[in-house]
């Protein structure tokens, strides 16, 4: 504070005294000066430090809930798969058992027409029984097989075993997400589109909700959601020169050419192949039922003089080929073949996406990783890194599609 200090001034000419005053500091005010700016200083620390803890604490609560959310989903996953698991043996089973049924049903139906028409003398009558029980199995073989046709236990045990093997990838994704760097909101909206993708590209119930077995047009399984660009700094590796993010004009023009390889060559040929396979599996599951039919109506008729020999043959003959009608078409597993060339059709197609994604980016440091992306390609399709420069050629304007002559993958 300042002070107030009086002087008395007394002049040698004059008795008359003069005062004198003037303002100063005094000692303690600086000191106190001093003390009051260093005590808003703590304060002022200390409140930013408050801060900061806080704001960490509040890092730390929504860190901790992106953690609880896929630690959530991943149970979610592992249930999934241990379920489809389960159902995929269950319906395996329904498949050889249905199968060896309706084989011994129709097989023991003919034995029974044919003894039935068999004409002893007066022994006709005794043989009634028989020929009644035919027409009760070749009736009983008739519907049983429209029934295990419509639903092909044999390409529902495949989904279930291909929905298997995507949740346990998936499972396995989300735990790498939780161990190889902090997770974020977006990890937690990929995990549930994955989720929902696959329940719908596989789904769990029979009836309703049973995928179709016998479309009119044969598709690629699709059991991923709609590819988005997404990169950590883990997959980000910025290298100078000419490449950037490990991309540079030769690994476009390899994955260019590989992309036209994959839509005209292997895709479309697991399409193809699915096509006949599914036209394979229709005849058959058209047969099977009618010459059950043949049969029940051949055994009923057994024994019309009017019509001779006839029905017997058609009883006998009709159970036998409705007896190879289905074993080729369910112990063959026709319909297991067809849902396997249509998922290896949408594995290419999902690398297909993979590849136009990143190449349909312009600014390339929002890309994957050019070498990460070209080293997983080659794991997937069996093939080495060297061997990507095979398709470059493929990518130029002049090569016409009848110009490939490979394919793209090496594993199936």
């Amino acid at each position: 504070m300042a002070a107030l200090r009086v002087q008395i001034l007394r002049s040698c000419s004059s008795s008359r005294p003069r005062f004198h005053a003037s303002l100063y500091r005094s000692a303690n005010f600086r000191t106190r000066s001093i003390y009051l700016r260093k005590l808003t200083n703590k304060i002022a620390t200390e409140d930013l430090k408050l801060k900061q803890e806080n704001a960490a604490t509040e890092g730390n609560e929504d860190q901790e809930l992106v953690v609880a959310k896929l630690v959530a989903i991943a149970e979610a996953v592992a249930d999934r798969a241990n379920m489809h698991a389960i159902i995929g043996a269950q319906r395996n089973n329904w498949n050889h058992l249905l199968t060896n049924s309706i084989n011994s049903i129709t097989l023991v139906g003919s034995l029974m027409a044919g003894v039935s028409s068999m004409q002893a003398g007066g022994a006709t009558p005794q043989l009634l029984p028989l020929k009644i029980a035919s027409v009760l199995l070749f009736g009983t073989a008739t519907g049983m097989m429209l029934i295990v046709n419509k639903i092909q236990p044999s390409q529902l045990a495949e989904e279930q075993r291909k929905a298997t093997w995507m949740w346990k990838q998936l499972e396995r994704s989300i735990h790498d997400a939780l161990s190889l760097r902090a997770p974020t909101e977006s990890d937690v909206d990929d995990a549930m589109d994955k989720v929902l993708a696959l329940e719908k590209a596989y789904p769990l119930p029979l009836l309703p909700g049973m995928l179709d077995k016998f479309p009119d047009k044969v598709e690629p399984t699709r059991w991923w959601p709609k590819l988005r660009q997404r990169q950590t700094e883990a997959q980000r590796g910025r290298t100078n020169g000419a490449e950037r993010n490990g991309w540079s004009e030769e690994l476009e023009e390899e994955m260019a050419g590989l992309l036209k390889v994959l839509k005209l060559k292997d895709e479309k040929q697991y399409v193809t192949v699915g096509k006949a396979a599914l036209n394979v599996n229709r005849a058959l599951a058209t047969a099977g039922p009618i010459f059950a039919g043949l049969a029940t109506i051949g055994s009923g008729s057994i024994g019309a003089s009017a019509l001779g020999p006839l029905p017997a043959l058609l009883a006998v003959t009709g159970g036998s080929l409705a007896a190879v009608a289905n074993t080729l078409e369910h112990a063959g597993q026709v319909g297991m073949v067809f849902e396997l060339f249509r998922n290896n059709a949408g594995f290419y197609r999902w690398l297909q996406e993979e590849i136009e994604l990143n190449l349909g980016e312009e600014d390339v440091e929002k890309r994957e990783n050019g070498e990460l992306f070209k080293l997983k390609l080659a794991l997937q399709l069996g093939r080495s890194l060297a061997e990507f420069t095979d398709f470059v050629p493929y990518a130029t304007a002049s090569c016409k599609d009848e110009d490939i002559k490979v394919c793209a993958g090496k594993l199936f």
